[in-house]
């Protein structure tokens, strides 16, 4: 007669398991997607700056 309070741990259904995995990767994938995005917003947005930064630089140089 056993004694023990708990049941014996069973494995999880391999069903159960692959779709952990597909959910895992899936949200990687959007966070490394949403991640990637943010970096080229803030690449872009600076280059657009040190553009304007050169444009009135230019002009400057030129014409004051």
């Amino acid at each position: 007669m056993r004694t023990e309070l708990e049941a014996p741990a069973s494995r999880t259904p391999i069903l159960r398991r692959v779709l952990a995995s597909v959910v895992l990767i899936g949200v990687a994938a959007l966070v490394v997607t949403t991640l990637v995005h943010v970096v080229m917003a803030v690449f872009w947005t600076l280059v657009g700056v040190v553009a304007i930064v050169a444009v009135l630089w230019a002009l400057k140089t030129l014409f004051w």
